[in-house]
């Protein structure tokens, strides 16, 4: 087979696995999404059926990409037998095939996490509790995590062990809201992201003969990502694998970086203990990173105790050192960084999409951006509002929606007054009152809305009997009309496009532009459909865009821009100079939550494996003195990942930039730390025309008390300074008398500012 000759000799013995179980340790960079491509092509080659062949991603960018390979090496008709795709996207259609078995009608609609939040939103308001203390986003998110380890609602309410910890977070009527949620939700014959795979559990659990039917079906199971999946993904290929065992799971404990979304490294820790014939392969072998930046990377990561060994390792060139720069403040770290990026670029052959700025948080991004801004450097932030959550798209998504389901409450709520039509909320309290009271959906009420003439008077039932015969009038169309002349027909008929198209406000232009971008995608997909020989229907489509996830990089057509994004959203993605900042002790690693465990700070060690291992050629990473937070400046810590890093793979010895603290001891890597004061000074890190001064030491705590200004009347030319939020400086000149006093101080970071001297709040460094 000539597609084996592309493979290395690990990458190939994994691939010409055929018969029984096996995992794939892939490292970083090491050609993971070929050898399952490969794999695939070869089962088929083999003589494996397409249509047998299960295939689970995290994201549908990667699924789309590996059945490409696929079909240029075994065909596009071979391909396109394939079960691949995402976990939520595969089980959603084999849900809506089995739908009636678990209570469901197969139109249902699946709520994001947008639609799902304001459900809970609306029970808590229902059960007038305190939303300070039951917060939607909290209680979602306690609801989310009981269905990953799956909790029905029921066994939630049955548990006294969590019982105990709801009362003891003062939230003791969780359970009420998850049961409330759940009901709701099936009434609307709605699931949200959580309950496609808690649904598909239940559905195999409690049907022994729909299970049998998929593990017939179902010969080889292939798992990209394995380290990412939950307990509810764990059990379903666990029951899909039981009869042919043909499990190939691919993946990399080193990069396990999402249990807040509930992914279990156990599961891939442990795979050889539920499958103990199961063949181990290592890929370790390097393709993306230099030797410095792996042997960095390998020097850090190997401090974890829950892990399964491996040396990755780089046959690329040795590459440059990694870079650690040190700032006074979070400000000046900004100006640093973007000052180094800038060099870099004019130096070597880059463009700005060579290079991205990873962060822990995205709080972290504003300095960064002022900085470029003042740089011109072209940049774009990832992981901000998703298109499909801006305001005009889910309006639009929600009339199609209750087209296709007119029980889905959610999409009800949204439009019944958009555009406005002269049916406010006391009118809809009404509607749901009388649903709750006589047990019915909101719709069904609407449907026979003549028969309330006591509840509302003939204006507003008039009103209401428009709307619904409006929807019914799509609703005839359903089956004969394609998703985008439908869609089309919605945005003129309702007036919402015209109701855009007179705001001529630059936002009111670009949310005509969005939704006008919304009908393209429509289009583009019942296009792609009828080509593909696919259903061009609303529920398809609709399905599509629920089952797109935040994972899926959006990457667009201009690309010339320096990327800014969370460590998080990086993962999958490689870029020739990577930036990291923020490396200081509880911002990275963080400390979200409480205390550092040794369990989350392997979890932070490898986020910032992750990061390191990004980058192609050169690495920065930097770290600030002092951080501004909450109103006051403290002091911060280097974070233990640099002290942890291989001093030979680095371009400046550490004890130039700091000392290091006291429990940073080889034979002490977590808990909580024992800070030894030390004073902060500047090192290789600052570029400056003078001598860098030295500044007194701030506490950990610093509070704006703490920090005390000078008096106006002490200041004079020359002297230098510190300010909370510029940093470092030295006053070149001063002008005026009295009340009136102005300095003009160069900042190391901000260059010349001119401030008056009462409001000023500047320090003399002594």
């Amino acid at each position: 087979m000539d597609y084996l000759q592309d493979l290395n000799e690990e990458q190939r013995r994994a691939v010409e696995h055929i018969d029984g179980a096996a995992l794939v340790i892939a490292s970083a960079g090491s050609g993971k999404t070929r050898v399952l491509t490969y794999r695939i092509a070869h089962l088929i080659a083999n003589g494996v059926t397409p249509h047998n062949i299960l295939a689970l991603t995290f994201t549908n960018k990667a699924a789309r990409e590996m059945k490409e390979r696929i079909a240029k090496i075994v065909g596009y008709d071979y391909a396109a037998g394939l079960w691949m795709g995402t976990f939520h996207s595969v089980f959603a259609k084999i849900l809506r095939y089995e739908a009636e078995a678990i209570g469901f009608n197969s139109s249902f609609t699946i709520y994001d996490a947008t639609d799902a939040k304001n459900a809970v939103k609306l029970i808590i308001k229902s059960l007038q509790l305190d939303d300070s203390v039951y917060k939607p986003v909290a209680i979602y998110n306690r609801i989310s995590a009981a269905k990953n380890n799956l909790i029905t609602a029921s066994a939630y309410q049955n548990s006294p062990h969590i019982r105990v910890r709801d009362e003891a977070a003062k939230r003791p009527r969780t359970g009420e809201i998850y049961e409330i949620y759940a009901n709701k939700c099936r009434k609307a014959n709605a699931m949200d992201f959580d309950d496609l795979l808690l649904y598909t559990n239940i559905l195999f659990k409690n049907n022994p003969e729909i299970l049998a039917k998929y593990q017939q079906r179902f010969t080889h199971i292939l798992v990209d990502e394995y380290q990412d999946t939950n307990m509810a993904q764990y059990m379903i290929i666990k029951m899909l694998g039981q009869v042919h065992r043909n499990v190939f799971m691919v993946g990399d404990d080193a990069q396990s970086i999402y249990s807040f979304r509930g992914a279990k490294i156990e599961n891939i820790l442990n795979f050889r203990n539920d499958y103990k014939d199961a063949k181990l392969f290592k890929l370790e072998r390097n393709y993306r990173s230099s030797q410095n930046i792996v042997n960095a990377a390998n020097s850090v990561i190997a401090r974890n105790k829950e892990q399964l060994k491996k040396e990755a390792y780089s046959m690329n060139d040795e590459g440059s050192k990694v870079k650690i720069i040190k700032a006074l403040t979070d400000n000046e770290e900004g100006f640093l960084v973007v000052k180094e990026l800038f060099n870099q670029y004019h130096q070597g052959d880059n463009t700005y999409e060579d290079f991205a700025i990873l962060y822990r948080t995205n709080v972290q991004s504003r300095i960064l951006e002022e900085a470029l801004r003042k740089h011109n450097i072209p940049y774009k932030i990832y992981g901000g509002l998703s298109f499909y959550q801006r305001k005009e798209i889910k309006d639009m998504l929600a009339y199609l929606r209750l087209i296709a389901n007119p029980n889905d409450e959610e999409a009800l709520r949204r439009v019944i007054n958009y555009p406005k039509r002269g049916i406010g909320l006391t009118t809809i309290d009404k509607v749901v009152n009388i649903a709750t009271s006589e047990g019915k959906s909101m719709w069904e009420v609407l449907s026979n809305i003549s028969a309330y003439r006591d509840y509302f008077n003939s204006g507003t039932i008039k009103k209401l009997y428009d709307f619904v015969q409006l929807i019914e009038k799509y609703r005839k169309d359903l089956e004969e009309t394609s998703a985008f002349e439908l869609a089309k027909d919605v945005a003129l008929q309702t007036g919402i496009l015209q109701e855009m198209r007179v705001d001529k406000t630059p936002e009111g232009i670009s949310r005509y532009d969005n939704l006008n971008e919304l009908l393209n995608g429509i289009q583009e997909f019942s296009e792609t459909a009828q080509e593909e020989d696919n259903e061009d229907n609303l529920a398809s489509y609709l399905e599509n865009v629920a089952l797109l996830t935040d994972m899926d990089k959006d990457e667009g057509d201009d690309k010339n821009h320096v990327s800014l994004m969370t460590v998080h959203a990086s993962k999958g993605l490689e870029f020739k100079n990577v930036f990291i900042v923020g490396l200081e002790e509880k911002l990275f690693p963080s400390d979200i939550g409480g205390d550092i465990t040794e369990k989350s700070l392997e979890e932070e060690r490898r986020l910032f494996y992750v990061a390191l291992t990004r980058a192609k050629e050169r690495a920065c990473l930097s770290f600030a003195v002092t951080r501004y937070r909450w109103g006051n400046v403290h002091q911060e810590n280097p974070s233990r990942f640099l002290f942890e890093l291989d001093e030979k793979y680095l371009e400046q010895d550490l004890k130039e930039l700091t000392h290091r603290p006291a429990f940073l001891s080889r034979s002490n890597t977590f808990g909580k730390p024992k800070y030894q004061s030390s004073k902060p000074s500047y090192a290789s890190g600052v570029n400056t025309n003078r001598p860098a001064p030295r500044f007194k030491k701030l506490s950990s705590t610093t509070a704006p008390s703490n920090f005390k200004p000078d008096e106006a009347s002490a200041f004079e030319p020359g002297m230098r300074v510190i300010h909370s939020r510029f940093g470092a400086g030295e006053i070149m000149k001063i002008e005026g008398e009295e009340q009136n006093r102005k300095a003009t101080v160069k900042f190391i970071s901000f260059g010349e500012k001119t401030l008056l001297l009462k409001f000023a709040k500047l320090q003399i460094v002594k």
